[in-house]
């Protein structure tokens, strides 16, 4: 075959790459290589050259669409991406947690990963707006209390003023949150409002408050912001996010 006909295939290829993203905004090398018909070895070119030029951003075992401004996945695609990352991140974040106590664990999939570290913690109350944390300790480990409100089913979490009358009456220990951006400019951001008035409320109640966000939310910015960076007591992230984008972060970042 000629170069032109290997050229040729490829951008093919690169055309049905950047389509299926748009459909399901993350996959993995094996979903593609199959889908694709070619091996995973081409796969992988095909996203370094991809993300060269912008189409894409590869992630751990796969690749996932740039995302604009105001965009969210769903939990389920956030949950996919930068799992070893998040899992380093839980691990860094578990030395925050007190043995007996009260916490609040955000709705983020990286605070997921953390609660799934939590589960032989029997003195420990967690208290949640996320179904999926809820889930996870329903059939036994710490003291659980949700959080009522609308669910927001994007996300998998209650939000918005209903989630005052818990929220505003309860006091916890440390506050893990996730966010879909945090910048030393615009400070941390989410898409949604209600889904901010809700994290607002919980940093205030908090003693001590840490942000779990993978590097690919580093020095990013959604589109409503909540809390005060200053009140932050940590934030945890990866080696992965280039250390010009930490220094803005100085004092209270800590890489897994």
């Amino acid at each position: 075959m000629s170069n032109n006909e290997h050229k040729n295939l490829a951008a093919v290829r690169f055309e049905e790459i950047k389509r299926l993203l748009k459909g399901k905004h993350v996959l993995s090398v094996v979903e593609l290589s199959e889908t694709l018909g070619v091996s995973q070895a081409t796969i992988r070119r095909d996203l370094v050259e991809l993300e060269k030029v912008g189409a894409l951003k590869r992630v751990h075992g796969g690749a996932m669409e740039i995302e604009s401004r105001l965009m969210e996945m769903t939990f389920d695609d956030k949950a996919r991406v930068a799992g070893e990352e998040k899992d380093c991140i839980a691990g860094k974040a578990l030395e925050f947690v007190p043995s007996d106590g009260s916490i609040f664990l955000d709705g983020g999939s990286t605070v997921l990963a953390l609660a799934r570290l939590l589960v032989d913690m029997k003195d420990l109350t967690v208290v949640t707006n996320s179904i999926r944390v809820a889930t996870l300790f329903s059939g036994g480990g710490p003291r659980v209390i949700l959080v009522g409100g609308e669910l927001r089913k994007r996300s998998q979490t209650f939000v918005g003023a209903l989630t005052g009358a818990i929220l505003e009456n309860l006091h916890v220990d440390i506050a893990f949150m996730g966010a879909l951006g945090v910048s030393a400019d615009s400070g941390m951001t989410t898409t949604d409002p209600r889904e901010a008035y809700t994290k607002d409320l919980v940093l205030k109640n908090a003693n001590k408050s840490v942000l779990l966000v993978d590097g690919s939310k580093v020095d990013k910015v959604s589109f409503v912001k909540f809390g005060d960076l200053k009140k932050l007591n940590c934030i945890i992230t990866d080696d992965g996010v280039k250390k010009s984008k930490l220094k803005q972060f100085e004092g209270i970042v800590k890489v897994c």
